[in-house]
């Protein structure tokens, strides 16, 4: 009565020991790379240069 998976034990290797769905740990590393990747992109269009038209340059 240890849980769901406590007749188990898995040994993960590579990627794999920080990046799974078996453990809270894992899990909440996918999460944290999941906002990362989403505030990455928003900082990236946020902090664009924008493009200047040459009629505005003009004045």
């Amino acid at each position: 009565m240890g849980g769901h998976d406590s007749g188990t034990h898995h040994q993960f290797t590579g990627i794999q020991k920080y990046f799974n769905a078996y453990t809270i740990t894992g899990r909440r590393n996918c999460v944290l790379a999941t906002y990362a990747g989403i505030a990455a992109i928003i900082l990236f269009f946020k902090l664009k240069p924008k493009k200047q038209t040459p009629a505005l340059m003009d004045k």
